[in-house]
């Protein structure tokens, strides 16, 4: 949902002007100290320990990791012809994260923003904002994009991090396998399986910001079946405010509570069937705007927002041969939030598919989807839907086929989505992907692609008033007006990519993308028109949306793992991005070619460092530097995040974490809907405690 600030000037505070070059100086030398201090404390040389982690690994074995994501079959790594960045259990553990954005910062590509205590932006590969409407994002295979606002509710996107196998971010296209809306990445969240997770676990922890947190989690087999493995869990945080512009209290502290579970049943040899789901239930501060009638100016007022919501899904996997099987998922989901909105949903998707080898050469996989969604809204005066209550039908097939041209060397991939949805009807999305590996050790690729972005419900069918004013010649309202007759955003990718190690020490994945942007929004002024109710009568001066906007983006982005030591691993990464963007005839938007182009940094960079002092204890420090968004302007900043971990013993653990230390405060984003108030992100520490037995 796009909004006009530049009309409404809705929560805007002037920054500070700043010298950028300084600015620049003073958060390199930052990361150039985290990194000296690494080194300093790494000389003692330390007898080398076995670990059943990646960090144990050599570098070519990371290589041939294996993925799902890209083709919703497993694949090694090395021969993937797509821009893949797996964040793997051992790297969650390390990261000292507390939720599932602050893992994304680690990936060079992916654009992280906190806005308040409780809402994030994140985006891959630019046009960042609140609701990133060109990201898709999968938990164990299912969608958690809202189709209302067009994105991710964050917030609510939480599960005890111990349970996560790994995160598969795959930046640039993905639709032409997963859905529309994988026009710029996909981020597919997969889970352990049961049987990985036995016995009791408990963690506990408390902080500064994070006030209290913590998992209570039993597992076994045996218990409901001798073929079945389970789990069941109860998750709690309670997160402090954070503060103002002006030092006062931002009213946006937060707490949420889940259950949940997962049971693993292996049916026969071939066959394996995974029932998991949970509920939670929240409370969160989401000061804003509000206006008393259709004319009158906007206030700032405080309001909590209710959260309830769950899902339940099962999967059933067949295997043929090592070659050959299925895959038919179950799923369904409701959430429910009283914001402004007031938005109640529940979604069913169904979805199958069946991969092959048609010969020695080729393998091929397609599949079915089908997904139903319904949709209440109760509104408000200042936000509505027209209509209220919308039932939406999407029915989506896929056919990809992987050619070895030669094998073991040099594969073709060509493959399509074919989709029908709601608001434009029928749509296809094709991609050809090339990738050669000379050896083991390297891997070039390129991909070409098409992906599309389906219009969100407050695209089609908003009704947003901003309030007014009452002039010499009456009273005067401002209205954001839905357009039912919008395309597709469009946009075909052109994509390279090399991947290589040298031996045990550095592994090297670089990745430069070029895409074309079609059809893309803006906010139009319409025909201004009088209205006698709602009280008093006044003249409306509508906008709506329009696809009259199109341009390019272009960018770099590099990845490097690099064992300095045995007990000293670096993981340094950058990515440059350049969006340049253009209005088409007949437009006269003022704000959305500058916000396209200026709400993601040109450049930033990213170092993670993890060390093993002793047997027992572990270093980990991680840096990012983002640079100055130029629309809404924020200063860049440097993150600096580091922890210590004692493993006592094989089940208990002891973490002290410090985030956001090189400053008490600092500011990351600003929505420009204005539908979340900005608030800046503090300087914390928290002590947590793990137990398994």
């Amino acid at each position: 949902m796009e909004v006009l600030p530049a009309m409404l000037e809705m929560g805007n505070r002037s920054q500070e002007s700043r010298s950028f070059e300084s600015s620049i100086r003073r958060k390199i030398i930052g990361l150039a100290a985290c990194l000296a201090v690494s080194a300093a404390v790494s000389f003692p040389a330390f007898p080398q320990e076995k670990t059943a982690d990646l960090a144990s690994q050599s570098l070519d074995d990371l290589m041939n990791i294996e993925v799902t994501s890209v083709s919703k079959k497993e694949q090694k790594l090395s021969q993937i012809a797509s821009a893949v960045f797996v964040i793997s259990s051992e790297d969650i553990r390390r990261s000292g994260a507390t939720n599932i954005p602050d893992l994304l910062r680690m990936v060079p590509g992916v654009d992280v923003a906190q806005i308040d205590a409780n809402t994030w932006a994140v985006t891959v590969r630019g046009l960042n904002g609140r609701f990133s409407n060109e990201l898709l994002v999968l938990l164990d295979g299912r969608s958690v994009y809202t189709p209302t606002f067009g994105g991710v509710f964050w917030d609510v996107l939480d599960l005890p991090l111990e349970d996560i196998e790994r995160i598969e971010v795959i930046r640039g296209p993905g639709a032409s396998v997963w859905a529309t809306n994988a026009v710029n990445g996909v981020i597919n969240i997969i889970t352990r399986k049961a049987s990985e997770t036995p016995g009791a676990m408990v963690v506990a922890a408390a902080g500064t910001v994070d006030q209290g947190f913590g998992t209570l989690q039993y597992g076994g087999k045996g218990k409901v079946g001798k073929d079945t493995s389970f789990r069941a869990f109860a998750k709690y945080l309670n997160q402090d405010h954070f503060p103002n512009s002006s030092g006062q209290d931002g009213g946006d502290g937060w707490g949420l509570s889940r259950i949940g579970f997962r049971s693993d049943t292996s049916l026969s040899p071939k066959d394996m069937l995974t029932f998991e789901g949970d509920l939670y239930r929240g409370r969160e501060g989401n000061p804003g705007f509000a206006i008393s009638s259709i004319t009158s100016a906007p206030v700032a007022v405080d309001r909590e927002t209710n959260l309830g919501g769950g899902f339940i899904q099962t999967v059933w996997n067949h295997t043929y041969s090592s070659g050959s099987g299925t895959n038919l998922q179950l799923a369904y989901d409701e959430y429910e939030r009283n914001d402004v909105l007031g938005e109640t949903r529940g979604t069913l998707d169904v979805a199958f598919q069946h991969h092959f080898a048609l010969s020695g050469r080729q393998n091929l996989i397609w599949g079915i989807e089908y997904r139903y969604s319904q949709s209440r809204t109760v509104g408000s005066i200042a936000l509505s839907l027209s209509p209220p209550n919308l039932n939406t039908h999407l029915f989506s097939a896929f056919v990809q086929d992987e050619i070895a041209i030669v094998p073991a060397r040099l594969f073709v991939t060509v493959g399509t989505k074919l989709e029908h949805n709601h608001y434009t009807g029928f749509d296809t999305q094709p991609s050809v992907r090339v990738a050669w590996t000379p050896n083991a050790q390297r891997t070039l690729w390129g991909a070409v692609s098409e992906a599309d972005r389906n219009p969100a419900a407050t695209d089609d069918s908003i009704q947003a008033n901003f309030g007014g004013f009452t002039g010499p010649n009456g009273s005067v309202a401002i209205r954001l007006l839905g357009n039912p007759s919008l395309s597709n955003e469009r946009t075909v990718s052109y994509e390279a990519g090399y991947r290589m190690s040298l031996a045990e020490q550095l592994s090297l994945d670089l990745a430069a993308y070029y895409s074309g942007c079609y059809n893309q929004l803006t906010t139009e002024p319409g025909t201004p028109f009088f209205e006698s109710t709602p009280p008093p009568p006044h003249l409306v001066m509508p906008l709506t949306y329009e696809n009259l906007m199109h341009g390019e983006s272009h960018g770099l982005e590099v990845a490097l793992n690099w064992k300095v030591a045995s007990r000293w691993t670096l993981s340094p990464g950058y990515e440059f991005e350049r969006i340049h963007m253009h209005l088409g005839p007949g437009s006269q938007d003022t704000t959305s070619v500058s916000e396209a182009e200026g709400s993601s940094p040109l450049h930033s960079a990213q170092v993670r460092s993890h060390l093993s002092l002793t047997h027992a204890l572990s270093w980990d420090a991680s840096a990012y530097f983002v640079d100055r968004l130029t629309d809404p302007v924020i200063p860049s900043y440097t993150r600096l995040d580091t922890g210590l971990t004692w493993q006592w013993n094989a089940k208990s653990s002891l973490s002290l974490v410090g985030q956001n230390l090189l400053k008490d405060r600092h500011e990351e984003f600003v929505d420009s809907t204005a539908s979340a108030v900005t608030t800046l992100i503090k300087r914390s520490a928290y002590v947590e405690w793990t137990w398994r037995f």
